[in-house]
């Protein structure tokens, strides 16, 4: 690639991903889903925006896709983006506020997804603890 200015040589272009993560609010519970992919283990539900849609639409996409709930988005909790939150890649995540009813089932990219109390929680994966330390501090819940 050449700057379109001097037209020397720029190297390969990259740039953080855009992903997005949910915190999904079952009655006094949250969701989180089990990776069938690497980095394996708990984590909340999320993945990458795909081109052409919009952050809300890829939440509400995801969250149906690895949980099977139909979620309503009540706002974002914050965006993260430290370069090593994902070991794969530079990752930048808007974490959602949403709230569903029924019982989550795992799918596309989850072995499993279930209801947790939010303070006692499995081990994490990427920066989700930190998510939730977040999350528990902006509902005022204990940790």
């Amino acid at each position: 690639m050449k700057c379109p200015g001097c037209g020397g040589e720029l190297g390969k272009l990259r740039n953080p991903v855009p992903t997005v993560d949910l915190i999904i609010e079952v009655g006094a519970k949250i969701v989180l889903v089990n990776r069938r992919n690497p980095p394996h283990g708990w984590a909340l539900p999320g993945g990458f925006v795909d081109y052409g849609e919009t952050l809300e639409d890829a939440a509400r996409r995801e969250a149906f896709e690895e949980t099977g709930l139909r979620v309503v988005l009540r706002g974002q909790l914050h965006t993260y983006s430290a370069p090593n939150r994902d070991s794969r890649l530079h990752t930048i995540s808007t974490v959602f506020l949403a709230t569903a009813e029924g019982q989550p089932s795992g799918g596309d990219d989850a072995l499993e997804a279930a209801l947790f109390d939010p303070g006692n929680l499995p081990g994490l994966v990427f920066d989700h603890g930190r998510i939730l330390d977040d999350y528990r501090k902006k509902r005022q819940l204990p940790g």
